[in-house]
């Protein structure tokens, strides 16, 4: 079983990283934090790809928050 787009939006919540939808509905959840430069994008359909949970983690990582490498 996989993480579900929802999870994440938690997490981010919880690590002060935002997160929003592209205009229109789009398919993806954008996540950024202020200060880190890199952005990450994330299918909202399941299954989440380890690539995208991977890019997540640095994200959250990077904006000092509680994830694990």
């Amino acid at each position: 079983m996989g993480w579900r787009i929802e999870e994440l939006q938690a997490v981010a919540e919880e690590n002060f990283v935002e997160w929003r939808r592209p205009g229109r509905g789009g398919s993806h959840v954008i996540f950024s934090a202020p200060g880190v430069r890199e952005i990450v994008s994330v299918p909202a359909k399941r299954p989440i790809k380890p690539v995208y949970i991977k890019q997540f983690v640095a994200l959250i990582d990077a904006a000092g928050g509680i994830g694990t490498k």
